[in-house]
């Protein structure tokens, strides 16, 4: 049995198996190894990375630290979790392997939200270096640069609108013509951004597109516009929250996790959440302070229930344990 289990091996579920690591618990992360930070190929606002760092290189580097101190892995898709008198289960299905499952005294969800975007040709090979999903990450890169918003309806719509503060040269490029509220229009008109209402055929890049050179869009119209910089706002990203509702874990509307602002616990005694499954500002910083502060409360937690049973860390996981 593990003293704890972490749902989601992206930035939160990686610092909070660090710290859990270094109290000598127990620990095991399920990774489906799909979160936004694979895909973001530089990130530019993270103290001590001047040039930017990958999403990749932090996750390989925060799996390698963890598993130094202890901590295992697990490659697969939580499907399942449960209650019962010892803690929780939760049920994994492996790629190519029959279902296990696990059980933990306690459980922290790390599991993130990914964001609604086409699948274009080129596009997941910018992300991060010239095409960005976040103003207050990445605003900053389109200064003096031509920028292309790539979205649909209100959301393409008001991401343009909050780069202006950066850019004055914007052009928003309505993929899915849904209707943008009048309101918002009118104000793109007044910031005199250009909208197109017309669905993207391919991404344009200069050299080889592994290179991440975003320099236009070419349209199903025929019609291309070019671009330094790109920003996608489609609206209706995943918040993965649906294994933490099968524990009826209290959920705002948006689906995003409600947690004790101290400790981060959820509405479910021993289950935590971390990172852009909770309600805040999705950035990498507080996703990796949120995953330290998880695992913190998740060791006090353990500890007052160790101390009523008379057992102790030590006495769990092995004394003399690195």
């Amino acid at each position: 049995m593990y003293d704890c289990i972490i749902v989601g091996g992206g930035i939160a579920g990686l610092q909070a198996s660090i710290q859990l690591g270094r109290y000598r618990r127990k620990t095991l992360v399920i990774d489906r190894g799909d979160g936004r930070s694979t895909l973001c190929r530089n990130y530019h606002n993270v103290l001590g990375y001047p040039e930017g760092v990958s999403g990749e290189t932090l996750r390989s580097l925060g799996r390698r630290q963890a598993q130094g101190y202890g901590v295992q892995f697990v490659e697969g898709n939580a499907t399942a979790t449960e209650r019962y008198e010892k803690g929780f289960l939760i049920t994994c299905e492996p790629e190519n392997s029959l279902p296990t499952t696990y059980e933990g005294k306690t459980v922290l969800f790390a599991t993130g939200v990914m964001d609604r975007m086409p699948d274009l040709p080129g596009l997941r090979l910018c992300l991060g270096l010239t095409v960005f999903i976040c103003p207050d990450c990445d605003g900053y890169e389109t200064r003096g640069k031509r920028t292309l918003v790539m979205g649909s309806g209100d959301a393409g719509a008001s991401m343009a609108l909050a780069l202006t503060y950066f850019c004055n040269d914007l052009v928003y490029v309505n993929h899915e013509r849904k209707p943008v509220d009048a309101a918002l229009a009118e104000k793109l008109r007044a910031a005199g951004i250009r909208t197109v209402d017309a669905a993207i055929e391919r991404i344009l890049t200069e050299g080889e597109a592994v290179a991440g050179r975003f320099r236009g869009v070419a349209l199903a119209t025929g019609e291309t516009i070019a671009g330094d910089r790109a920003f996608v706002a489609f609206g209706g990203n995943e918040v993965r929250t649906d294994l933490a509702k099968q524990l009826h874990v209290e959920r705002m509307e948006t689906k995003h996790i409600a947690t004790d602002p101290r400790t981060k616990m959820t509405s479910v005694p021993g289950v935590w959440a971390a990172g852009d499954v909770g309600v805040h500002s999705e950035q990498l910083v507080i996703a990796m302070g949120e995953g330290l502060q998880s695992a913190i409360w998740m060791h006090k937690w353990l500890l007052a229930r160790e101390k009523e049973s008379g057992a102790t860390a030590n006495s769990l996981v092995g004394a003399g344990k690195p």
